[in-house]
């Protein structure tokens, strides 16, 4: 038997590490967390200081029986799991289900998997920190007694198996306020007016007003526009009037206007590289480049984290610890970043960087994201590392090199243009030229905010300060303020980082937890919208636990769990004070005071009179009679009956495609219809209700006979990848077809998409 024993919390490491150290080593795994608090029951003594009642989980005890005899055989026993506070609190839970002392267990840590990270880990080991995993323990018991105290309330007095969380429910919050702002929101007009000015050598290029008397003039309506245009044109009377395609008003004038140029200014903007990924900004890049929801980049990040090249069977850490805030890099991080730079680019695009973590509460511990090895190039890995896990890759590898490389310089030059006919006017015209790339050679950040794709100019002449242009085809365009957009993942990670709600680690499980707990739906596979009942809770919740709906709150809490690991405070103070002067009294209060929450129809029951309520069940919403047990009825609202009617009418009665001697049937699921067919659950045949759009995509397809392979006139399918849609066999990959949807059915799509917007926005209008 091995002198020591080294336990590592994933299967997929110990063979690597045992690779990495000495004979007389033996690693094995705990397979994650051994211990927690069962289910079911609070399992927390709050009259004898919050005492933890934990349990080994019921799938972890040969686990712990195998451990435990492994542990008596070694002469030293070694804990390797990573460096957090949720590790270091399964190292203790570890000694305490092997009945072995944490105080004399040596722990090591180390943040990737080399031969030399290893080497330099067991050659300083260390003990136990208490005071972490106190902080990890009153994160799971203060967010234990939460879950368990107010989810009850919700149950007695909206509906059952609603749950709140002291994260989940603020997240919650905020996109119902999002909601509200966009349900409340009045557009508020404005106008822009350019014109088109032509250089000598034909060059076009666009100016904008901006000031009238040297003062910046907005333009809220058209009488505003008309004043302006009165100063450049004898007759106004004579300018065309349309509406755009977004049925907006626009004013042109097709005839030539002189402007001079009154001021030229170029000047070099210095534009600096981002820091190296920390969890949350992993999780908004690869949602805004690739579209990745952010449990899917978490998901991604372990496997490259945890990658096995299959050719040799071997385990390769292809990136660092993916669960960090830390932006730092280590020195050897820098000098293997410097070799790469200075080889693939120049030496002029290296500059060595370090990076400060804005968070005060960042576990500086850690390294920032990076490749364990950043000479190995995303190309090398292209045979073998699927499609999301080369782009992921890429993007870190990227970014990681960005961050030491120099600052791009960009020239911006500013033009000031005065109509003749209007000497105190000042019309603006900028343009941005990447003077030298640097950095923005290799990876430029992308952002969340949208903006209409205004027609730029694709360069600039070089003018002479007093020189005169002829102007044509002047535009004044009326637009509307936007609504705020709803979240999507990535910008509500943003949002939940910036108000210090949860940690890295959390957000990914948080945005799971409320789509799972249907307080959030997807919206136009984007956008994160609230259902009905999130607008329920979250009033319930502000009304009767104000407190813990804060975020300030929540920013607090966090704070003070900084304070137990940094033995500022003990966490059974802490969790008492939560207790006693928050918690306590507002579920008294709750409990006393909140009436149940009912949902009237305002209507009376046919058959006896009483008032009709809306309910909920697990299949959705229904009306349901006050007098039950003594009346029965029982009916669907009208919009849910009204729509589950009209799907009927379009796909019942129609042959079930596997078996033909059955039909389809309209199903009801927990969240949304389905398909099914008539003999359901004895024929298992499951259909998806489409879209309108993936309706119109087949529909098209039919009509061009794409949906039949010429070859092998195999059926073709459309199936969806995470980022398009493609063509392929229905026993798809078994059946080896697959294909492209041609650019132009995708045009066909489009086009018939924005006439039939169109045409909505012109009858509401």
């Amino acid at each position: 038997m091995a002198k020591n024993l080294v336990i590592v919390e994933s299967p997929a490491k110990w063979k690597t590490i045992e690779k990495f150290l000495w004979p007389d080593y033996k690693v094995v795994a705990s397979m994650w967390h051994i211990r927690d608090l069962p289910i079911k029951t609070l399992w927390i003594d709050i009259e004898k200081w919050f005492i933890p009642d934990y349990q080994i989980s019921e799938d972890k005890v040969k686990t712990v029986s195998n451990l435990q005899k492994l542990a008596k055989e070694s002469g030293e026993i070694w804990i390797a799991t990573d460096e957090d506070r949720e590790w270091e609190a399964i190292w203790w839970h570890l000694c305490h289900a092997l009945k072995i002392n944490p105080e004399t267990t040596k722990r090591i840590v180390f943040h990737e998997i080399t031969k030399k990270a290893i080497t330099a880990a067991v050659e300083n080991p260390r003990t136990i920190d208490m005071w972490l995993v106190d902080a990890q323990q009153a994160r799971r018991l203060l967010d234990r007694l939460v879950w368990y105290k107010v989810s009850p309330v919700l149950w007695k007095k909206i509906r059952k198996w609603l749950s709140a969380g002291r994260v989940q429910s603020v997240a919650v919050k905020l996109i119902v306020e999002k909601e509200r702002e966009i349900i409340n929101f009045k557009p508020v007009e404005s106008w822009k007016i350019s014109i088109e000015l032509i250089h000598w050598w034909k060059s076009k290029f666009k100016t904008v007003l901006n000031k009238v008397n040297w003062k910046v003039k907005k333009l809220e309506n058209k009488q505003d526009v008309e004043k302006i245009l009165s100063t450049l044109f004898d007759d106004i009377t004579k300018l065309k009037e349309t509406k755009n395609k977004k049925w907006f008003q626009v004013i042109s004038w097709n005839n030539q206007l002189d402007f001079k140029l009154i001021d030229s200014i170029k000047k070099d903007s210095k534009r600096s590289p981002w820091a190296p990924f920390t969890t949350s900004t992993l999780q908004q890049e690869a949602a805004r480049k690739f579209g990745f929801w952010v449990k899917q980049t978490m998901m991604v990040a372990q496997k490259l984290y945890e990658w096995m090249d299959l050719w040799n069977g071997e385990r390769q850490w292809l990136i660092t610890y993916m669960r960090t805030d830390s932006v730092n890099l280590s020195d050897f991080a820098k000098n293997e970043a410097k070799q790469v730079i200075e080889k693939d680019f120049w030496k002029k695009y290296h500059k060595e960087r370090s990076f400060v973590t804005k968070s005060a509460w960042a576990q500086e511990a850690h390294e920032a994201i990076r490749p364990t090895d950043l000479s190995r190039h995303p190309d090398s890995l292209v045979s073998v590392l699927d499609n999301q896990q080369l782009k992921l890759y890429t993007l870190i590898w990227k970014r990681t090199l960005a961050s030491q490389m120099s600052d791009a310089i960009v020239e911006v030059t500013t033009f000031t243009f005065s109509p003749e006919k209007a000497t105190n006017q000042e019309w603006i015209t900028k343009w941005e030229v990447i003077k030298f790339d640097w950095f923005m050679k290799l990876y430029i950040e992308w952002n969340d905010d949208e903006t209409d794709d205004d027609e730029e100019n694709t360069t600039l002449p070089d003018v002479q300060v007093w020189e005169i242009l002829p102007g044509n085809n002047l535009e004044a365009v009326q637009t509307y303020s936007r609504p705020p957009a709803r979240y999507t993942e990535a910008s509500l990670v943003k949002k939940l980082e910036w108000e210090w709600i949860g940690r890295p680690s959390t957000y990914a499980p948080t945005i799971s937890t409320i789509m799972d707990r249907w307080y959030i739906e997807k919206f136009e596979k984007k956008y994160l919208k609230p259902t009905e009942v999130a607008f329920t809770v979250t009033d319930f919740l502000e009304e009767y636990f104000k407190k813990m709906m804060e975020y300030k709150f929540t920013k607090d809490v966090e704070e003070d769990f900084d304070k137990v690991a940094e033995w500022k405070i003990k966490y059974d103070k802490m969790l008492l004070n939560f207790w006693e002067e928050t918690l306590k009294k507002d579920l008294e209060h709750a409990w006393a005071n909140a009436e149940k929450v009912i949902e009237k129809t305002w209507k009376q029951c046919p058959k006896c009179g009483s008032d009709l309520i809306f309910r909920h069940s697990k299949n959705g919403k229904f009306i349901w009679c006050t007098a039950y047990p003594e009346c029965d009825y029982i009916d669907q609202p009208k919009e849910e009956k009204q729509a589950i009617d009209s799907l009927k009418e379009k796909y019942e009665w129609k042959p079930c495609p596997d078996w033909v001697a059955w039909t389809i049937v309209v199903k009801t699921g927990r969240f949304w219809p389905f398909l099914a067919s008539s003999e359901y659950p004895k024929v298992k045949w499951i259909g998806k209700i489409k879209d309108e759009k993936e309706e119109l995509l087949e529909k098209i397809l039919n009509e061009k006979w794409l949906l039949i392979d010429e070859e092998t006139w195999e059926e073709l399918v459309i199936k969806n990848s995470s980022r398009w849609q493609f063509l392929a066999a229905k026993n798809y990959p078994k059946v080896k077809i697959a294909k492209n949807i041609p650019k132009e059915v995708w045009d066909e799509l489009n086009s018939k998409i924005h006439k039939d917007d169109d045409t909505d926005e012109s009858t509401d209008v």
